[in-house]
This record gives structure tokens, C-alpha cells and sequence, in this order.
């Protein structure tokens, strides 16, 4: 909702488009021509700060209109998913209002190439024929209509037919084949004030018939017919199908060898022993990061291995093991690799617990692949406060950059401008440590020197910065208990 503007004498109608950007994440919509009242088709997944900006037909820049922030769950936890924000950012002047709206997608990843035609058309330009082109509508459950695709212009026409187009049916009913698609027939003009032709609406369901007598569709307002000339379905692969780890294939870090561990499980079993001795009830809840759970397929990024929520405890390393091997039996492995989920869990146990009476080490064991950079990183930074040092052994032959950022030796961690209180990370390449053929730890004491380096210092730097002081040498009370979670 904006005005127009005038510059040198010339009266301008302005062409929007909006860029949408977080601390980690850039997008931009496509560009509307020649509109006041522009409707965005395409779709984005978690931005946080919205900024609009109008490109002109007359410059190479485009003039800044104003902005607004907000978060996802704003959007998805307002009445309906949806909210209109005033735009602001020019001093003195209305900026108008961005309308903005979230649903939850579902898994549904196939992929719909349709074709359309029309005949009939009226004739609505005085000099020719007509220019038309094609909206289609996402019904919404509060009644309203999402755009979702347009189709191009077909110039000077009244029998039109649209190159096929691809659309994923997540876009087109979000994986529900009975929602309503209501398309709107336009004429193009070319100073944007399109002239409305008339509609009709349909199914996925119906759609997916392909070409029939019930895909022949007659347009309100007039004689016109829209015809569906083809219409396939395909799968769509994701870059996560091609890399997820599969623990029946050779080539997976986790493959379930009968003649030998498997990469995690020689790291786990390797480091775990190390640090178990410091945990006295050598109970250990231990967390899987990246799968598909049962029954239901959802996606988890801090499962327990146990299975049990209620009871994530493994006794002892060979426990967790057991529980590893289980769990590789029931899940789905899964991207993305968040590591942000699984510390914020543990830091939240430190948090209950800062008196010096426990400290806790998070054990991480990973292919170096993450996800989730921003998201580590102030999760890292808010545990820096806490009794709590994470170790993070990297398996398997990829490059570990993220893990050494996440160290913090040579450039302390920080987020948002906030650096940690201390460091808390320690890195381990595992494959430093096996030899040739990949099935020995070469050395568990050099191993041992370097996972435990950084944690007398680390543990040691919290107490300090606290006044903690040690309990007395006669007292029979334990040291301060390490909790080791994996």
C-alpha cells in the first residue's frame, strides 16, 4: 500500500519487491511490475528481519520503502498466522503495511508439472486481442487464499496456451489433495492495473487426473474454458537424501560391521573409557542428534538412545554403546546436524546446578558437518557461564574448520557481539589417534592427554570467576562429581 511518486514531472508507478534477511539467512522476493498492492508468490522458510525495497522502472537502485522486524513465531503464534506490520524507516512519511503470514509445511515432497490452455477468450484490448496469464490460490483454513504461482503472458491472444510449469504440491495444498486451488484468469496491462477475467477453482485431487472432461474448466463471468492438457507427479530428492549417513551401507560412518566397530563407536568407546573413571555413579544420559524417530517419522535434533525420554541413562560406556547400536536399528539418521539442540539441553541441567558441587561434560562425536553455526555459537556463549566443558571428536575424513572456529584457542567464541565468558570446547580429530587400516588407537595415552587437556583449566577458570573455593583436605565429602553426558 504505497503512493506514487513524481520526478521530474513524469509520474511513476513503482515496481516492489521485498528482501527478507537474518543474522545467517538472505532472501528476496520476486519483482511485481507496476503495482500498488503487490502479491508475493515466493515462499520462505525462517527470516527474521524483513526490510521492503521498491526497484523503479527508471534507475538501476532501488529506493528504500521501510521496514519492519519480526520472528517466525511471531507470525505462527498470532490469531490465524497471520500479521500486518506497519513499515517504517523514513522519517516523516507513512510507509504503508506489509501483511505476512506462516504455516507449518508438510513432508510431502512431490513435485506437479502441469500445462494449461484457454479458448474463447473475450477480447479486452481496444488496439488487439488479449494478454492473458494465469493465478493460482492456496486455500487457507481461515477461508483465505494464498498466491502460490503465475503463469507468463501470453501476448496478443484468445486462445492461449501456457508452457508447462513445476510447482511442489506442498506449495499448491501443502500435501492436503481435497484443499480448494482457485486460479484467476487476468488480462496483463502494462501499467499493472491487470484486468480481471474471471476464475474457477479445483483440486490436486481432481487435478492429478490429468487430462479429462473434468479438467475442462469454465470460467466465471463469461464463455471462456480452461482446458488441462497434461498434468505428472514426480518425487523430489533433496540434497539431504544424497548425504545422509545410511548404517547399511559400507560407505556410512555408523555401518554396523560384523567384523569391527564402526568409526562413532570406536571414538565413543575410546574417549568414553578415558573419562568415564570421573563419574562416580557411571550413569550417562546419552543423546542422538539428527534422525527420523518411530512411530511417527518426526525429526529430532536431542533423542535419547535409550528411547526412553523420561530415563535418557546408559550404565556405563559399554551401556551406551548398546543403546547407540539400538537406536541405529529403530531410527532414520537425518539431516540437518544441529548441534545447538543437544548443549542447550545439557547447559540446562548445568544451570539447575551452579554451586560447585557438580560440573558437567557434554561429549560430542561428529562427522564435522553442522548445521546450525549461528545457532552453536550463542548456545556456546550462553554456556560459557556454567559449569559445563564440552569435548568434540570429530570421525571419519572431513575437514573439521567449524570445530576448530568452535574451539576457541586461538579466537574466542562469540554471538551477537557477546563474547564467552570463557573456553569452553575442546576439539579431538579422531583419525590423529588410529593407524593405517583404521582399527587401533595408536595411543590411549596421548588420546587421553589431549581430551582431557583443557578440562582442570576449564573447570578450574568457573570456579574462580564464581569465589568457589575447594571443600577442606580432611573433609570425607567426594570431590566435585563430573557429569559426563554423550
Amino acid at each position: 500500500k504505497k503512493n506514487k511518486k513524481v520526478l521530474f514531472g513524469l509520474e511513476l508507478f513503482f515496481d516492489p519487491t521485498v528482501f527478507l534477511y537474518s543474522e545467517s539467512q538472505f532472501g528476496r522476493t520476486e519483482v511485481i511490475d507496476n503495482t500498488r498492492n503487490p502479491d508475493f508468490v515466493r515462499k520462505f522458510s525462517s527470516f527474521f528481519k524483513l526490510n521492503l525495497f521498491f526497484m523503479t522502472n527508471c534507475s538501476l537502485f532501488g529506493d528504500f520503502l521501510g521496514q519492519t522486524f519480526c520472528t517466525l513465531g511471531e507470525i505462527i503464534g498470532s490469531t490465524g498466522g497471520r500479521v500486518e506490520r506497519t513499515l517504517s524507516g523514513i522519517p516523516g512519511k507513512k510507509c504503508g503495511v506489509i501483511i505476512l503470514t506462516a504455516e507449518e509445511l508438510s513432508n510431502c515432497r512431490d513435485i506437479a508439472t502441469m500445462q494449461l490452455c484457454a479458448n474463447k477468450l473475450d477480447k479486452k484490448d481496444f488496439f488487439g486481442k488479449s494478454d492473458p496469464f494465469l493465478v493460482f490460490y492456496r486455500s487457507n483454513e481461515d477461508g483465505t487464499f494464498t498466491i502460490c504461482h503465475k503463469t507468463e503472458v501470453i501476448k496478443n491472444t484468445l486462445n492461449p496456451v501456457w508452457q508447462p510449469f513445476t510447482i511442489p504440491v506442498r506449495a499448491l495444498c501443502n500435501g492436503d489433495y481435497d484443499r480448494t486451488v482457485k486460479v484467476d484468469v487476468y488480462d496483463w496491462d502494462r501499467d499493472g492495473s491487470h484486468d480481471f477475467i474471471g476464475e474457477f477453482t479445483t483440486s490436486y485431487r481432481e487435478l492429478s487426473r490429468g487430462q479429462n472432461q473434468f479438467n475442462v474448466y469454465e470460467v466465471s463471468g463469461g464463455s471462456l474454458f480452461v482446458t488441462l492438457l497434461s498434468f505428472k507427479v514426480e518425487s523430489e530428492y533433496t540434497f539431504v537424501d544424497f548425504i545422509r549417513g545410511n548404517p547399511s551401507q559400507p560407505t556410512s560412518l555408523h555401518y554396523m560391521s560384523p567384523y569391527q566397530m564402526n568409526a562413532y563407536a570406536m571414538a565413543l568407546k575410546a574417549v568414553g573409557e578415558i573419562i568415564q573413571d570421573y563419574d562416580s555413579d557411571k550413569l550417562f544420559p546419552a543423546y542422538g542428534f539428527g534422525a527420523k524417530l518411530p512411530p511417527d517419522g518426526k525429526i529430532s535434533h536431542a533423542f535419547p538412545l535409550s528411547g526412553d525420554a523420561d530415563n535418557p541413562n546408559c550404565v556405563g560406556i559399554e551401556g551406551v554403546l548398546e543403546a547407540y547400536f539400538q537406536s541405529l536399528r529403530t531410527v532414520q539418521l537425518y539431516g540437518p546436524t544441529n548441534f545447538a539442540p543437544v548443549i542447550n539441553k545439557v547447559a540446562n541441567c548445568a544451570a539447575e546446578i551452579t554451586d560447585g558441587s557438580q560440573y558437567f561434560v557434554l561429549l560430542m562425536i561428529t562427522d564435522g558437518v553442522i548445521s546450525d553455526m549461528v545457532q552453536t555459537k550463542e548456545a556456546v556463549v550462553n554456556a560459557a557461564s556454567l559449569p559445563l566443558s564440552i569435548i568434540i571428536v570429530g570421525v571419519g575424513p572431513a575437514e573439521f574448520d567449524a570445530m576448530e572456529e568452535l574451539d576457541g584457542d586461538e579466537v574466542r567464541v562469540s554471538s551477537r557481539g557477546r563474547l564467552a565468558e570463557r573456553d569452553i570446547v575442546q576439539f579431538v580429530p579422531f583419525r590423529d589417534y588410529i593407524d593405517r587400516s583404521g582399527n587401533q588407537v595408536l595411543s590411549m595415552a596421548r588420546l587421553a592427554k589431549d581430551v582431557l587437556a583443557e578440562i582442570p583449566d576449564q573447570l578450574l577458570s568457573f570456579m574462580k570467576s564464581r569465589g568457589i573455593e575447594p571443600r577442606p583436605a580432611l573433609s570425607t565429602s567426594p570431590l566435585p562429581e563430573l557429569h559426563r553426558h554423550i
